[in-house]
């Protein structure tokens, strides 16, 4: 006998990037990760959710889970579990056959004797292990019906071997006494190696020795006992499963047919030895679980085993797909198991998700904060924040009206652009674009720009500037619990993080500062605000946030005041002097009598104020109307998806107030 087992290690692909692996597409990750964290998930909630649903194109862990759970399905309404049993009566009926044939064409026989034999035939047992252990010593006339009858307990030996031995079936069919006998041999070293390893008795030269002797039995190649005990374990372990989700009946039947496997009870012993170690050894296996199958495919000893080891694994991966557990990630998923069960595009799937995870994570757009918990990093608050402004330009641009031409030519800030000098122009010379220009009309004109250059008035570019005042933002945001309760909430913090990041990369020169108002009033980073948690808090203390504002004001007597004020609702609360919070509904005099008084300081201050209100709250409708006459200021009504157009247009007026824009610029 020979085992020609071809075995092939597959690992990760290291030519290069995973052929076979999408592009990791973060900026989409970032996106619904910050979507949720702005709603009110923690960052690490929102990272898990996203793996969950996955992207656009692209599968999550919701859907790997639900089709690991449709291949267990399919597998146990697939299959049934008499295989063995239907294979061994199909070979007791031909061998009863055969013999009864060879019994009634044996003229020579006598009769008495063969009346005997017919009606010891006729009346076996109807139960197909009783009728095969009865024949054990029946003296067979007819040689086609001994060998269909050895044939059965060759098979028996073969299936009890498979379901310890992945592949035994197959290797052994047609195996000779020697071939039997290096199998006996194999189980005693086997025991003997494992009784030793329980002791702590063994070595790795144990280890290696019985390899040398007897690897052709484990195609696999475990490069230690421990991997040797892991593989061994877990198939048995799959057969004991194996047995306990057969019928009673059934069950009852193979133990006492496995009796005749080989026609050699020592086999049985050994392999009982082997399932006491491996027990043993491995406890935390599962020996005593069942399933239900209810398919019409019978399956034998071996391929049921192997079936069972396939669920067991299903069960494996659904368990790491939830990410359930403490600690943990998806580097922990099994991937070489997901292909074996799912296909290949399964696990480059679960890289896929796993690479984002990592990128998440390591590559700087979630960090730890001093909580110990997941925030979203500058870098991710800056990149977030160059896409909700990208989102305003476009919404911006498609307003009717709205797009002008920005002044240039006069002294201020430099744009990074150049133009053409016209005469009067006091600003520098873009020297570069100078001298490539009279390179290019020398070159044209026939001239050599290596014997000498001379300039000429077309030739001369001047450093483009913007006419800028500085100024000092206030945006006061609404946050009491109905501007979440009717889903004003992320487009809030949508509009924040869009102009947070317009002031910090195209207006450096300005001053932001995010003001929050619910019950009370308080100033806040732009990650704060963007992980801020909705939560059910009576008040909507504009006076509180009207303090607050005109102390940053004070802070830049120097600027421009433009204060911008989202709301959804009237004041409700006022700062008492011992700095609690008063809070009545409706609203009650002393409130907005506060509210005004605050405002109107802020309007002798020259603060250039707008409303935005929320929602078609006719009481928040008068009260805004009058708020803003007082201070000469104005009122926007737009939809909470428009919110953040609204504002930054609002922040472009007020800033060059005396200067047309362009939305174009500041939002490339």
């Amino acid at each position: 006998m020979s085992f020609h087992h071809r075995s092939s290690k597959y690992g990760r692909y290291t030519g290069g990037p995973d052929p076979l692996a999408p592009p990791v597409d973060l900026a989409e990750a970032l996106d619904a990760v910050a979507e949720d964290v702005m709603a009110g998930y923690s960052p690490r909630h929102a990272l898990q959710e996203y793996l969950r649903r996955g992207g656009r194109h692209m599968e999550g862990l919701d859907d790997l889970a639900r089709r690991v759970q449709q291949r267990r399905s399919d597998l146990l309404s697939r299959h049934r579990l008499d295989g063995t049993l239907n294979e061994v009566k199909k070979l007791l009926d031909t061998a009863v056959l055969e013999e009864r044939k060879q019994l009634a064409r044996d003229a020579m026989m006598d009769n008495t004797e063969r009346a005997f034999r017919e009606m010891q035939l006729e009346n076996l047992p109807r139960s197909t292990a009783a009728a095969v252990n009865e024949l054990a010593s029946y003296d067979w006339q007819s040689s086609t019906a001994r060998e269909a009858y050895d044939r059965i307990k060759d098979l028996l030996g073969r299936e009890v071997l498979d379901q310890r031995f992945a592949g035994m079936k197959q290797a052994l069919e047609g195996a000779t006494e020697e071939d039997r006998a290096a199998v006996a041999e194999m189980l005693q070293d086997l025991n003997g190696l494992l009784d030793k390893h329980r002791r702590g008795e063994d070595t790795d030269a144990d280890f290696q020795k019985f390899m040398a002797k007897h690897g052709q039995f484990f195609p696999e190649n475990p490069e230690s006992v421990e991997e040797l005990i892991d593989s061994l374990a877990q198939r048995a372990a799959a057969a004991q499963r194996l047995l306990q989700s057969m019928s009673p009946e059934q069950r009852d039947e193979l133990m006492s047919l496995s009796a005749q496997a080989f026609g050699s009870p020592e086999l049985m012993a050994q392999l009982g030895r082997l399932d006491a170690n491996l027990q043993a050894l491995r406890p935390g296996e599962d020996w005593t679980g069942s399933e239900r199958f209810e398919g019409q495919e019978g399956l034998g000893l071996g391929d049921g085993t192997g079936v069972l080891q396939d669920i067991a694994e299903l069960d494996e991966l659904s368990e790491q797909l939830s990410q359930s557990y403490n600690g943990s990630r998806l580097d922990d998923l099994d991937v070489d198991a997901l292909a074996r069960q799912l296909g290949q595009n399964a696990a480059v799937t679960a890289r896929t998700l796993a690479e984002i995870e990592r990128a998440m994570q390591d590559g700087g757009y979630l960090r730890r904060g001093a909580d110990g918990d997941l925030r979203l990093s500058p870098q991710a608050m800056r990149r977030l924040g160059r896409s909700l402004l990208r989102d305003t330009a476009k919404q911006l641009s498609g307003r009717q009206g709205r797009r002008e031409t920005r002044l240039a030519g006069a002294a201020g800030e430099q744009t990074g652009s150049s133009r053409q000098w016209e005469f009067g122009d006091a600003e520098p010379w873009d020297v570069t674009r100078t001298i490539t220009n009279a390179i290019r009309r020398t070159t044209a004109d026939g001239g050599d720009p290596g014997s000498g250059l001379r300039l000429s008035a077309g030739d001369i570019e001047v450093a483009e500037t913007e006419a800028r005042t500085q100024a000092a933002v206030v945006l006061l945001v609404d946050v009491s619990f109905s501007m979440a309760a009717e889903g004003r909430w992320v487009p809030m913090k949508r509009t924040a993080l869009a102009l947070h990041h317009l002031v910090s990369s195209r207006f450096r020169g300005d001053r932001l500062q995010l003001i929050t108002f619910g019950r009370y009033a308080q100033s806040r980073d732009i990650g704060e605000l963007t992980a801020l948690a909705s939560r059910r808090e009576q008040g909507t203390n504009l006076h509180h946030g009207l303090l607050l504002a005109n102390r940053f004001f004070r802070r830049h007597p120097s600027m421009q005041h433009v204060l911008l004020v989202v709301t959804d609702g009237e004041p409700t609360a006022h700062l008492l002097p011992d700095g609690d919070s008063w809070f009545d509904y409706p609203p009650a005099p002393e409130t907005i009598r506060l509210t005004i008084a605050e405002l109107d300081r802020l309007g002798r201050a020259g603060t250039q104020t707008t409303f935005f209100r929320l929602g078609n709250d006719p009481g928040l409708e008068r009260f805004v109307q009058r708020m803003a006459r007082r201070v000469d200021g104005r009122v926007v009504a737009p939809d909470a998806g428009d919110l953040g157009a609204a504002v930054v247009g609002e922040y472009l007026r007020a800033h060059f107030r005396d200067h047309p824009y362009d939305d174009a610029d500041w939002a490339s």
